[in-house]
């Protein structure tokens, strides 16, 4: 009964309810048989009645501070039980009929136990013999003196100038640290230490001196970087010898470590080697480069903050009562209609009907604003029919919008277990369920809303998906934020190419560089012979395990060289590919400041960039026809409409109409690549200060390596159109970029004799087409011969041939 109150409070459905409240009461039943049955059944002596009666008293009487017994519950089945089958076998059934109960009312089988047990013994069976070979490996070692691990040998100096054998000491492990014995290290071989004589003791300061080395090197490097091996030892030595003052005897080893001193050490590094300098362990130049190797760490989940929506008490109420008033509704209109099912979303509830035989759907969409005005709901969507189902859809807005934070969507088996390196989350759709996509697969993508819709939001969380999924070698990011905000955030991660592009003539130089990088993959594929990005980085991952299988062989001038795979002559490269997303925040903006040169590359690279391994993320608050041109929208099949103001920028985006009666705030309809119609999803959420601190962790642990020849392409390429457009504009000022056809002087003659200018004119007199007689007619109005169109009479004819003839001679001067 508790389980089944506890599933109710968080309403989740409970399939057969009613059958297992049945079950959860006679669990309760055999449970009081059963404690009445081992309290030895007492009051079997008289009748049922009876029997009842005496168990209620007993279960009231206050004198007694403690019974053993249910009271009336126990005996209502305890009794008749054990007058049929006797108490050992009362006994046993109750037993046998609560468990097979329990399992009922809990969808448990036997099979399952026994699948459990499996496991369990499995994976201790599996964890025996693991322990096992590592007790087998750790003796044979020992047997053996060598120690299996892959730290590096330091050779210690001895006070006579021979050194003994090296010891291994851990850099970073100490978890190696507190597992190691302590040593004797003498000609080669390792003995456990064992005080029997005054040698042995000096042996064991040695080893102690030793293992206070150890311990103090296996700290990590960040902690004290200035700090040296012989610092350390030499530290050692000063407390060892303190503490022998103190005691009023100082001791002199047979045996002790010689450690020079840090001045010793500069003076005479020409002459003699320091006793670390063998294997490298601290100087400047592994300094640097440890420093050089950088590791990129993913960021922990933790930097998110968690959802902290509570529970709707009043949704249970809400539903019953908007779907009353949604049935009562339509058959107002006389539409009758059955509810099949109820989805309720994080925004939105669907509630699914299936209309009566006879009902027309368009009767039900046409009820809409009906419908909303009756449920006084903020806009209601119809969806008819529901793909895949036999209903229509009537979406209605929650009164209590629940919050879907990005850390449940990023911790979720379903984008963690994703394989792509551009999966992306997007919310959770009507039914709950967590909306995960791939870019690759989109392969570009279109985003429009109003401002505060939420459009910089769904950016913002693709772009943190990319930073959870992916490296910086595997995935890089060009960003271009006309606006100079909404990108800032991401100033200085590894993943960008260049820094963030705000300028917009820089942005046309970006996508241009785009569009050749683009060019140049597809050459680079070709050479190889691979179809796209993947078959490429599979050809390079093959090159990699050939040259680890094969080592460098010697070539004819007996120099070492590395053999590697080669496709038709062509040696194989070591680096793979990375994946590049272009991210523009308002296409409005760089529509209006460079139309032309922005809508070519976009064209371009939606038609061609998919196999190169670069995708298009487009986003704009302005979804007209003049921004998102037929061009762009036929060559980026996935978007997204977030709040819209009319059905008509509905349409511009989706091809059909519902995003202007979506509710803000994230509410969304994502329509992916070979989808038969939009899904409606609420969109997650990630504020400033959770992408900050992302970012910031990322910053700290592999900072930006801009390229710089990319940033000097995209400068040259800007610099270029800007100086191309400077030519035009002059040009377009002149008529000096007019082409002028090897006839014109005698059509103009012709027109200027004839006092009036027609196509049909031309056509007759100098024998050309219909085409090249209309191109010389609008040639002659823009040098002002003729003028202007005036439907179906001739134009009228504005210069006297003198005139054509100075005109003419001057634009001749001009030209020279």
């Amino acid at each position: 009964m508790i389980y089944l109150c506890l599933i109710t409070e968080k309403e989740k459905q409970v399939a057969r309810f009613k059958a297992k409240i049945i079950i959860s009461s006679l669990i309760i039943l055999l449970f009081g048989a059963l404690i009445y049955i081992a309290g030895g059944a007492e009051f079997n002596n008289v009748n049922f009645f009876a029997c009842l009666g005496k168990l209620y008293i007993q279960s009231a009487d206050t004198s007694v501070y403690m019974t053993f017994g249910c009271g009336l519950m126990g005996g209502l089945l305890g009794y008749p039980l054990t007058l049929l089958c006797g108490e050992a076998a009362a006994l046993c059934v109750c037993i046998v009929a609560t468990v097979m109960l329990v399992f009922i009312i809990a969808n448990i089988s036997v099979k399952d136990i026994t699948a459990a047990a499996s496991r369990t013994v499995s994976h201790v069976r599996e964890a025996g013999e693991k322990h096992a070979r590592e007790r087998k490996a750790r003796r044979e070692a020992e047997r053996g003196g060598q120690k299996t691990n892959d730290y590096g040998e330091v050779p210690m100096y001895i006070e006579d100038g021979n050194a003994s054998s090296g010891i291994d000491i851990p850099l970073d492990d100490p978890k190696a640290k507190k597992k190691r014995k302590k040593r004797h290290v003498k000609s080669g071989i390792d003995i456990d230490y064992v005080d029997t004589n005054e040698q042995n003791a000096a042996d064991k300061d040695l080893s102690e001196d030793l293992i206070n080395i150890i311990n103090r090197a296996s700290k990590p490097l960040g902690e004290d970087a200035e700090t040296t091996v012989a610092d350390i030892a030499e530290d050692i030595s000063q407390e060892k010898a303190s503490n022998h003052m103190s005691d009023g005897a100082k001791q002199a080893d047979p045996e002790t470590v010689h450690v020079e001193n840090n001045e010793k050490q500069k003076n005479s590094k020409a002459e003699e080697n320091s006793e670390f300098d063998n294997v490298g362990y601290k100087t400047d130049n592994s300094s640097e480069e440890v420093k050089e190797e950088k590791v990129y760490h993913y960021p922990p989940v933790q930097l998110l903050k968690p959802n902290t929506n509570n529970n709707d008490r009043n949704a249970m109420e809400e539903l019953q009562n908007n779907s009353k008033k949604l049935i009562e509704t339509l058959q107002s209109f006389g539409v009758n209609a059955t509810i099949t099912n109820i989805c309720r979303g994080p925004s939105v509830t669907r509630y699914e009907l299936q209309p009566a035989p006879g009902v027309k759907i368009s009767k039900i969409t046409n009820l809409s604003d009906d419908i909303a005005l009756n449920l006084a709901a903020n806009g209601v969507r119809i969806e008819a029919p529901i793909p895949g189902k036999a209903a229509v859809g009537i979406e209605v807005p929650n009164k209590v919008v629940s919050m879907v934070s990005m850390r449940e969507l990023i911790d979720s088996d379903k984008f963690r277990n994703a394989k792509s390196k551009l999966t992306t989350v997007l919310g959770r759709d009507i039914s709950g369920e967590i909306v995960v996509t791939d870019l690759a697969k989109m392969p570009h993508l279109l985003i429009a809303g109003t401002t505060g819709s939420g459009k910089s939001v769904c950016v913002n969380s693709i772009l943190m998906s990319i930073l959870f999924k992916a490296t910086p070698d595997e995935v890089k990011l060009l960003l271009i934020d006309p606006k100079m905000v909404e990108f800032s955030k991401y100033k200085g991660i590894p993943h960008l190419l260049v820094p963030v592009v705000s300028d917009a003539k820089k942005a046309a130089g970006a996508l241009a560089w785009a569009v050749n990088e683009m060019l140049q993959r597809y050459k680079i594929f070709s050479e190889y012979d691979c179809k796209d990005i993947d078959s490429y980085n599979t050809l390079i991952e093959k090159n990699l395990d050939y040259i680890s299988n094969n080592p460098p062989v010697e070539d004819e001038n007996g120099e070492l060289k590395q053999p590697v795979l080669e496709i038709n002559g062509l040696p194989v490269a070591k680096e793979k590919m990375s994946r590049v997303v272009i991210a523009i925040d308002e296409l409005a903006d760089l529509m209006m400041a460079a139309p032309s040169e922005v809508e070519d590359s976009i064209c371009r690279l939606a038609q061609m960039a998919r196999a190169a391994g670069m995708h298009l993320i487009l986003a704009t608050q302005r979804p007209t026809v003049n921004v998102i041109t037929g061009l762009i929208k036929a060559n980026v099949p996935s978007r997204i409409s977030l709040k819209v103001s009319s059905n008509m920028d509905s349409r511009t985006i989706l091809d059909t109409g519902g995003g202007e009666k979506l509710i803000g705030k994230g509410d969304m309809l994502f329509a992916p690549v070979g989808a038969p119609k939009p899904m409606r999803v609420q969109g997650c959420y990630a504020s400033d200060e959770e992408i900050e601190g992302v970012t910031n962790y990322i910053k700290k642990s592999y900072s930006a390596q801009y390229n710089a020849d990319i940033e000097e392409k995209i400068k040259r390429i800007a610099a270029e159109e800007i100086a191309t457009g400077k030519k035009q504009s002059e040009s377009s000022e002149d008529d000096d970029g007019l082409d002028v056809d090897s006839k014109m002087d005698e059509a103009i003659k012709c027109v200027i004799d004839a006092g009036q200018a027609s196509t049909s004119l031309i056509q007759r007199r100098l024998k050309v087409g219909y085409a090249r007689a209309g191109r010389m007619i609008d040639d002659m109005e823009q040098l002002g011969v003729v003028g202007p169109h005036q439907g179906s009479k001739p134009r009228d004819v504005l210069m006297t041939y003198n005139e054509w003839l100075e005109r003419r001679n001057a634009l001749q001067n001009r030209e020279d």
